[in-house]
This record gives structure tokens, C-alpha cells and sequence, in this order.
């Protein structure tokens, strides 16, 4: 699919990963709209890179279909959605004290990232499965799971479970989808820079990058960015999860 002239909705949009796919579908000539709860963030980013921003939290029913409604009456019928909006925790099954994992938290960064990926999506497919297809497809669905999915480390349960979620459903979507011409991918990213990183020190995000087999350093969200862009641009690319790692496999800690 051709991105000139072409409607978009990028969740989590304002910054890291989100924010790098929305430059370079701004920059490849999509119209796009970006679905974020950071209203400083989302209204700049969007002014830098000519898109629209609509506040919207994906775990609201109600948020999603005023996002989806008013990303249509700014650049019409979206045919390309990247979900990136996450959350990342860290906590034990069994913590200090012999205290037991929070099932708030837990249930929190499941709304968030599988929850609100679904519910995203199929929001986004009602709408774009009334399009005319351009060649032989309607839309492209590109999901964020992560390493994590298949080697979360200690603490990670919680969000390990929410990105397991999203590589699972990945296939029968992409299946229940297919009639009407709307591919859906994956990407599960290993070790990357975004804002979550500020807040460690250089050493500690220099240790992590060390990790890396190869390149030995942090994934730039603009290389996360163009795996999007490839898979938009292939329509073999269907139903299926790239690790985006430079060959890490995470160690338990």
C-alpha cells in the first residue's frame, strides 16, 4: 500500500516508538492522526509533523470511538493503524515480605496493552472494512508486542503476559480479517531507546545495550519505525510476529 494521501492512526503516537512511526508515515505523505493521553506531547508532536492529535485512552470504549470518529472527519476512513500505547511495570509474583503481586497492577498493564490493542483494532477494522480496496487490500494493522512476550525476565510477569496476549492474537485476527482484505502483523522489539530509558542512568543504558549481540546498543525507535513501513509496503506480510532484537534472547535478569 502506497502511503501518499493515505489515512493513519498511530496510538501512543506522541513519543518513543509511537512517535517515530508517525514521522515517517507524516514524511511518506500519510495524513495522520495520533491517539495519546499526553496532551503537551501529542499537540507538539503533531504541530512538528503536519498530523492531528485526539486524546484518547485505548481501555475506554467510549475514548476509542470518538478517536476513531474524529481522526475520520479530520483525514477520513484510517487504512493503516500502528498500535504502540503501553504501559511496562516491574514486580514479583511473590515480592518483599512475602507480599503478593498487586492484581490491580496486573490487571491495569493487561487493559492497557492487550485490551486496549483489541480494542483498537477492531474499531479501526469496522470502519476501514467498508473501504474500496486500493489494489488487492483495504488496510494493515501493525501491533507492538515484545521480546518480553517469549523471555520475560524477573518482574515482568504482568507485561509479559499483556505482549504474550498480543502476539497470540495476532493470527486469528489477521484470519478473521482476511475477507475483507486487512492484513495484520506484529512487531515484538527487543532492547530500544524511548522515554521509559531516561530515567536510568548512562551506565545502566550502556550495560543494556551491551547485551545486544549485534548491533551491541539500544534499537533506535526510527528502526522500529521503518520495519512499519516495510510491512506496510508488502502485502505478503500477514499474521505473522518479527522480532525486531538484534539477536538478544533476554536473560531471567
Amino acid at each position: 500500500m502506497e502511503l501518499q494521501g493515505v489515512s493513519a492512526i498511530v496510538t501512543g503516537g506522541a513519543s518513543g516508538l509511537g512517535g517515530a512511526t508517525a514521522e515517517l508515515l507524516a514524511a511518506q505523505g500519510a495524513k495522520v492522526a495520533i491517539f495519546d493521553l499526553n496532551e503537551e506531547l501529542g499537540n507538539a508532536h503533531a504541530a512538528k509533523i503536519g498530523g492531528a492529535f485526539f486524546k484518547v485512552n485505548v481501555t475506554d470504549d467510549a475514548s476509542v470511538a470518538a478517536g476513531v470518529a474524529a481522526a475520520e472527519e479530520a483525514h477520513g476512513v484510517a487504512r493503516i493503524l500502528v498500535n504502540c500505547a503501553g504501559i511496562v511495570i516491574a514486580a514479583k509474583t511473590v515480592g518483599r515480605e512475602f507480599a503478593s503481586h498487586s492484581l490491580d497492577q496486573f490487571r491495569k498493564v493487561i487493559e492497557i496493552n492487550l485490551i486496549g490493542t483489541f480494542n483498537v483494532i477492531s474499531k479501526f477494522a469496522a470502519r476501514a472494512a467498508s473501504l474500496e480496496p486500493i489494489g488487492e487490500e483495504r488496510g494493515v494493522i501493525v501491533n507492538t508486542a515484545s521480546a518480553a512476550a517469549y523471555d520475560g525476565q524477573i518482574g515482568q510477569a504482568a507485561y509479559a503476559a499483556s505482549k504474550g496476549g498480543v502476539v497470540s492474537l495476532t493470527l486469528p485476527v489477521a484470519r478473521d480479517l482476511s475477507q475483507y482484505g486487512i492484513r495484520v502483523m506484529t512487531i515484538a522489539p527487543g532492547l530500544f531507546w524511548t522515554p521509559m530509558m531516561n530515567a536510568l542512568p548512562p551506565a545502566a543504558v550502556e550495560s543494556l545495550g551491551k547485551q545486544v549481540p549485534f548491533p551491541s546498543r539500544l534499537g533506535r525507535p526510527e528502526e522500529f519505525a521503518l520495519l512499519v513501513q516495510s510491512i506496510i509496503a508488502n502485502p505478503m506480510l500477514n499474521g505473522e510476529v518479527i522480532r525486531l532484537d538484534g539477536a538478544i534472547r533476554m536473560a531471567p535478569k
